[in-house]
């Protein structure tokens, strides 16, 4: 399916719920180090509501070893600075798509590594800085899923508000 990465976060609870969005799309997660928390924090825990078991997060000590990893993978970095909707773009199953520290976002160097072809930006009213990380990585990703026509659903995936069964 896809991938998402997060580059350095920050913040517990948003890794946390990014690991059961990960589980309910069939998507893996790929974490940069270093990390602002431990990966057994209890607020990881409990955002992901023990969803690591349903998908594959895999830990990278730094960028080098994860563009080794993914070598040849499409990778896309979701950037307030970018000049390119993340709606433009045709997506392929196996793209990785990078989201920067919550508090600093992506350095320059890798935006410009990566090339301005692949970096996209979520349309927002003038004068707003950013959304959640957890809330951006989720209008991306179901973005690319749905233009594989929510390939895996099946007839049984809903939505579920609040929780559920």
């Amino acid at each position: 399916m896809f991938r998402l990465a997060l580059y350095q976060p920050e913040i517990a609870p948003n890794t946390g719920n990014i690991i059961r969005l990960c589980a309910n799309t069939g998507s893996e997660l790929h974490l940069i180090k270093p990390l602002g928390f431990e990966l057994d924090d209890k607020r990881l825990r409990r955002a992901g509501l023990d969803y690591a078991e349903w998908t594959s997060v895999r830990s990278h000590e730094n960028w080098e070893s994860f563009t080794t990893a993914l070598a040849g993978s499409r990778i896309f970095a979701a950037t307030t600075r970018a000049s390119q909707a993340y709606s433009a773009v045709t997506y392929h199953t196996g793209d990785v798509f990078l989201f920067g520290p919550e508090t600093r976002g992506l350095p320059q160097s890798i935006l410009e590594t990566l090339g301005s072809e692949y970096c996209v930006r979520i349309p927002m009213l003038p004068h707003s800085r950013s959304l959640n990380l957890s809330n951006s990585a989720a209008v991306l990703l179901y973005e690319a899923w749905r233009q594989q026509d929510f390939s895996g659903a099946g007839e049984a995936g809903c939505l579920l508000v609040g929780g559920g069964v």
